[in-house]
């Protein structure tokens, strides 16, 4: 399960927190309703109902925010909390108003969304493409700002160049992360379906499917069956593919060998040099 942020919103709006006890206003909750820019539609019932009973036993202990919209006021941060509220019968909420852009009210529910501990990373890798693209930085100020490492929000965005059945059964848990970068080293795409479909049936882990993957990669002989790779090579490539996130293959000849490295973009391949050069 993803972590959520490192450091939070407050790091793209440190203003939120600047905001007074005499700022908090108690709304009737038909006043409100959800975020119209809201990415995640799903909300777990047993969560919902789990904070309904919190709320009924402490209240609501963190105000949401909102702004005032024609009708009535929008919520931009807490629609599990407005919607628990619902749940349990309150007739007003604690509520921050606070004049935002539309575009502010799709980066603040984007990242609400990454503060959650439960999110899937498809979930997680979605939400660090949309920031991405909204806020319109590179995933090194991405880093900087959300507190996680370049590579981890590298390796989690490239999960999403995954064929979109892939890419459903790492959301609903059938695969893991792990199996979702590891299939990512496949040369021939082709053979990607039969393979996810052996996973699925034997119930392979990631090293099993590197070790298929690496077999997978490898060019048939027409006449001779090719020599097994020296087990110091592979550990070699399994702790790079780790380190660079992407499909690393070594190869040695009698006087010299060499390293391919595989990068799917350019902003892949920058992040991959940058790597190196550290």
């Amino acid at each position: 399960m993803a972590r959520g942020l490192g450091k939070g919103i407050n790091a793209f709006f440190p203003e939120i927190e600047k905001e007074d006890k005499d700022s908090i206003q108690e709304i009737a909750i038909t006043q409100c309703r959800p975020n119209p820019y809201q990415p995640r539609k799903t909300f777990h019932a047993d969560a919902i109902e789990e904070l309904k009973e919190s709320i009924l036993q402490y209240g609501i202990l963190q105000p949401l925010i909102a702004r005032k919209s024609i009708k009535g006021y929008e919520i931009v941060v807490g629609e599990r909390r407005f919607r628990a509220a619902k749940e349990a019968g309150l007739k007003k909420i604690p509520v921050i108003v606070k004049e935002l852009s539309d575009e502010k009210m799709m980066e603040l529910a984007l990242l609400e969304n990454l503060q959650r501990e439960d999110l899937t990373p498809i979930e997680e890798a979605q939400a660090y493409a949309n920031l991405m693209h909204e806020l319109r930085v590179t995933q090194e100020e991405l880093s900087s700002r959300l507190g996680k490492s370049r590579s981890h929000i590298a390796n989690m965005v490239r999960l999403l160049s995954l064929p979109d059945y892939i890419i459903a059964s790492i959301n609903n848990g059938e695969l893991s992360m792990g199996h979702g970068r590891t299939l990512l080293g496949l040369k021939d795409k082709e053979k990607l379906r039969p393979l996810v479909n052996k996973i699925r049936k034997e119930k392979l882990n990631v090293r099993q499917v590197e070790k298929l993957i690496h077999i997978l990669n490898q060019k048939p002989e027409n006449k001779k069956e090719k020599p097994k790779k020296d087990m110091f090579l592979s550990d070699r490539e399994s702790i790079l593919r780790d380190r660079l996130g992407t499909a690393v293959t070594i190869q040695r000849g009698k006087r010299k060998g060499k390293i391919e490295i595989e990068f799917y973009t350019d902003d892949d391949l920058e992040r991959i040099i940058e790597m190196l050069e550290e």
